[in-house]
């Protein structure tokens, strides 16, 4: 009978605890709903010298191209105006554009990859101190696209033919801007970042008189403060603009990012420069590293040989094409995300390796190449063509064109100043079957072929494939760019 009450007893405890309201019971720890709700890294955790250079390692892949962006803004910082860089590229204040008159010339290693498809601008800004008005002309049929760009490389803004967009005034903000937009602006286009760039794409054919067509238009193309704007089309001859010295003897591009700087210069970049939704963390590890290199000579001197190292065994390498990008069909390669990275970090910092800034896909399609068909390196001692067969140009809506560039991603001088052929070349000849042969190569193919050929160096080469405002075909991947093909072997 005792045990018989033990048991009832027991049962009723059991039964009284079922029926027991939670809370009193545990105390649930609440789930994190935001990014600071997470605990990062605590400030004096000790850390071994194979961290700190893991986490060194990750910050120089992942900041590269935003120390690179504000390292050239700072550059132009001093201008005294717009101007011509080495008489070359078009440079200005922060707060202000630039333009050329006509194609870029070869002489120049401020920027790797330009097209002479195309009359570059360019201008870079800092929208926390004064939003920028910007002028659109009336281009007509002529393609042309306003990229402009955030500290990311990403681009913001929907401005060109692509997207129909109307002639008037548009206004480029920040993303702390609150003011009142003026009467005359067409819309307002919101940077992400406080730093922003662009870059004008206007299209032109080789002809003289294209060239002198666009003039007036470009005349019109002009980026400047907020407060200067009246209501009224401003212009300018870019024509006149001062040339500025540059430094002589640089061999390839201009090197902005520079290993032994970087521990300074990244942490000042991630001050101005958000993270993206789901970045906190990567932005908490990076700080805590760089706090503790700021603290102690020992970490700081491990985080440096990691940048050093990672500069050359990982930045290094994106310089090369298979690097950049996919496969995209007998044998070319071509980006996905390009202006658009969001978190592909891989990508975003081999563009800005290779060749910074381009347009988001829907702009600009690229495609490009360091080997033949046979996977053997382009060289132009031999001689190489590309056929496209009758019907089966690259589908655009814009332009394609096809760049041949030197081992340092830049234009080769040749007595045809000749850099690339496309759309805009108005004498190229098709084959009787109507197909289009294209030639590279260091020697001429032939007199009959010239008008088909661009001029390489004797050593090494690559192609650069550009689809203006592509079709889908192109997008999709259902049309293939044709292979490159040895002719002759020298």
């Amino acid at each position: 009978m005792q045990n018989t009450g033990k048991q009832r007893l027991l049962s009723a405890i059991l039964a009284a605890t079922l029926i027991a309201p939670l809370s009193l019971l545990a105390q649930s720890v609440a789930i994190p709903k935001t990014a600071r709700d997470v605990p990062g890294p605590a400030a004096g955790t000790a850390m071994t010298k194979e961290y700190v250079q893991m986490i060194g390692r990750m910050a120089y892949l992942w900041g590269w191209p935003m120390v690179n962006t504000y390292n050239r803004r700072a550059s132009l910082a001093k201008l005294p105006g717009p101007g011509l860089n080495g008489g070359v590229i078009p440079v200005a204040p922060v707060g202000q554009n630039a333009m050329l008159t006509d194609y870029m010339r070869p002489d120049q290693n401020f920027i790797a990859c330009p097209n002479q498809d195309v009359v570059y601008g360019g201008g870079t800004f800092a929208l926390d101190k004064e939003p920028a008005v910007f002028q659109v002309p009336d281009f007509g049929d002529r393609f042309w696209v306003y990229a402009m760009y955030d500290a990311r490389t990403d681009e913001f803004g929907d401005i060109g033919k692509p997207y129909g967009t109307k002639p008037g005034f548009y206004l480029m903000v920040g993303p702390n801007w609150k003011g009142e937009v003026p009467a005359g602006i067409t819309a307002v286009v919101r940077c992400p970042t406080e730093m922003a760039a662009i870059a004008p794409r206007i299209f032109k054919d080789d002809t003289a008189e294209d060239t002198a067509a666009v003039q007036p238009l470009l005349h019109q193309i002009m980026f400047y403060p907020l407060s200067r704007f009246d209501g009224k089309m401003k212009t300018t001859d870019w024509s006149k603009l001062p040339h500025f010295p540059v430094p002589a003897g640089v061999v390839g591009e201009v090197k902005w990012v520079v290993p032994e700087a970087y521990c300074d210069e990244l942490p000042m970049v991630m001050k101005l420069v958000p993270p993206l939704p789901g970045e906190e963390a990567l932005y908490g590890w990076i700080r805590s590293v760089f706090e503790a290199a700021a603290k102690d000579p020992e970490i700081k001197k491990a985080l440096v040989e990691s940048f050093i190292t990672t500069d050359k065994e990982i930045i290094a390498p994106l310089f090369q094409w298979r690097y950049n990008g996919r496969p995209a069909g007998n044998g070319w390669n071509s980006p996905v995300n390009n202006a658009q990275w969001g978190t592909d970090y891989l990508n975003r910092t081999a563009t800005a390796k290779s060749n910074i800034l381009e347009n988001k896909p829907t702009e600009t399609k690229y495609l490009y190449r360091d080997f033949d068909s046979q996977g053997q390196p382009l060289v132009g001692s031999s001689l190489y063509s590309i056929t496209f067969p009758k019907g089966q140009l690259p589908p655009v809506k814009g332009f394609w064109s096809i760049t041949l560039y030197n081992e340092q991603h830049l234009f080769h001088p040749n007595p045809l100043n000749r850099y690339s052929l496309g759309t805009k070349n108005k004498g190229m000849q098709t084959n009787p079957d109507g197909s289009l042969t294209l030639y590279f190569g260091a020697k001429s193919p032939g007199k009959d072929k010239e008008p088909n050929w661009v001029p390489a160096p004797e050593g090494t080469f690559s192609l650069y494939m550009r689809c203006y405002w592509a079709e889908q075909a192109i997008l999709d991947g259902t049309w293939l760019p044709p292979n490159v093909e040895l002719q002759i072997r020298r």
